[in-house]
């Protein structure tokens, strides 16, 4: 038998920012990917169909609960941006320091948010 090296199990890593950002970059791709393109295909769909349809399509996405879904593909994008550029600087080799690495961990889903207020900001004020 080979003398492998054992895989550290889940008890040994300590939690930190840097995988929950990793993890959120993941669940907001997924999320746009579900959900964003499931309205797009509603959209798309509601612009074939003629002016009735995409009357429904405004009506469901100005609904409280259309605009929760809106807010949250918006966030969503906003902060998948943010956590892939972070991905992107260490792909490049920067940002491993202990610290730097947990500020840009913290930061990046907090300028997601920021993102995603401004934007609905101008959108709504407009």
């Amino acid at each position: 038998m080979a003398n492998r090296p054992i895989a550290p199990h889940l008890q040994i890593w300590k939690w930190g920012p840097h995988m929950a950002a990793s993890i959120l970059h993941r669940i907001t791709g997924d999320g746009m990917a579900f959900v964003g393109l499931g309205v797009l295909l509603w959209w798309l769909g509601a612009m074939a169909g003629g002016a009735e349809t995409y009357a429904t399509f405004q009506a469901a996405m100005g609904s409280p609960l259309g605009m929760i879904v809106l807010v949250g593909l918006s966030w969503a994008f906003f902060s998948h941006m943010m956590t892939g550029l972070r991905h992107f600087v260490l792909d490049i080799g920067a940002g491993y320091e202990l610290d730097t690495n947990k500020m840009w961990s913290m930061l990046a889903p907090a300028i997601g948010i920021l993102l995603t207020a401004a934007f609905w900001a101008v959108v709504l004020l407009k």
